[in-house]
């Protein structure tokens, strides 16, 4: 069998002397991380906070609108679930847009070392 040893692969068709050949492939100028930077990271959780704010809003006045008269602890249910819920769906929004945007830089990051190494 011939072929030539790059990272632990042989390749077919490169000839084979007894010896292996190993090729060494660059490292990245930084590592990568799944780990979106800090400013992403500030902008979801104002924007779970908002969310959250939102929604207490809208659980207290849809709770206003319905109820007449003493209606404190129906407001306060409506503003916790409505604030749970509201800001629970936007922290799955936010989950999924910082990891949207990771695999998009990395996509990048890949593309210009397939550039380089071309």
């Amino acid at each position: 069998m011939s072929g030539t040893l790059v990272s632990g692969t042989l390749y077919p068709g490169y000839p084979v002397s007894g010896t292996s050949t190993l090729v060494s492939v660059p490292a990245p100028q930084q590592p990568l991380s799944a780990l979106p930077s800090p400013a992403a990271r500030a902008l979801a959780f104002v924007s779970i906070l908002l969310g959250g704010a939102a929604g207490g809003t809208i659980g207290y006045l849809l709770v206003k609108l319905q109820c007449a008269g003493e209606c404190a602890t129906g407001r306060g249910i409506g503003v916790f679930t409505g604030a749970v819920l509201a800001a629970g769906g936007m922290s799955i929004v936010a989950i999924l847009v910082l990891r949207a945007t990771g695999e998009w830089r990395e996509m990048q990051a890949r593309e210009r070392n397939a550039g380089r190494t071309l």
